[in-house]
């Protein structure tokens, strides 16, 4: 008599290995942010300091410029779409000045 095919709830080891690839890039990525919020906490915190120089932070913290960049450039696309939506609420004459903006950056 034939016997009916197992069925089993085991996940493929390509599965489990890229779920751990996952779980280990998101720890190395918590890593990194957790030690660039502690060198910017520490430098907001000095009592000595008189002037807050956000390029002093920038060039000084390991792989902080690169994540603003990367944050910046994905935050566009929500800065886009709230330009769009207050555009309908701006006067005519508002809506030339932008207008012109634009022509003078393109040129």
């Amino acid at each position: 008599m034939p016997r009916k095919a197992s069925l089993t709830n085991e996940v493929p080891d390509t599965e489990d290995n890229d779920v751990s690839k996952s779980d280990h890039k998101n720890e190395d990525e918590v890593e990194k942010l957790t030690y660039m919020l502690g060198a910017v906490m520490n430098y907001l915190s000095d009592d000595e300091l008189e002037e807050l120089d956000v390029e002093y932070l920038l060039d000084e913290t390991e792989g902080l410029r690169e994540w603003w960049d990367r944050y910046r450039e994905s935050n566009k696309k929500q800065i886009e779409e709230e330009i769009k939506k207050s555009l309908g609420e701006l006067s005519l004459k508002e809506l030339e000045e932008i207008r012109e903006k634009i022509k003078e950056k393109q040129n």
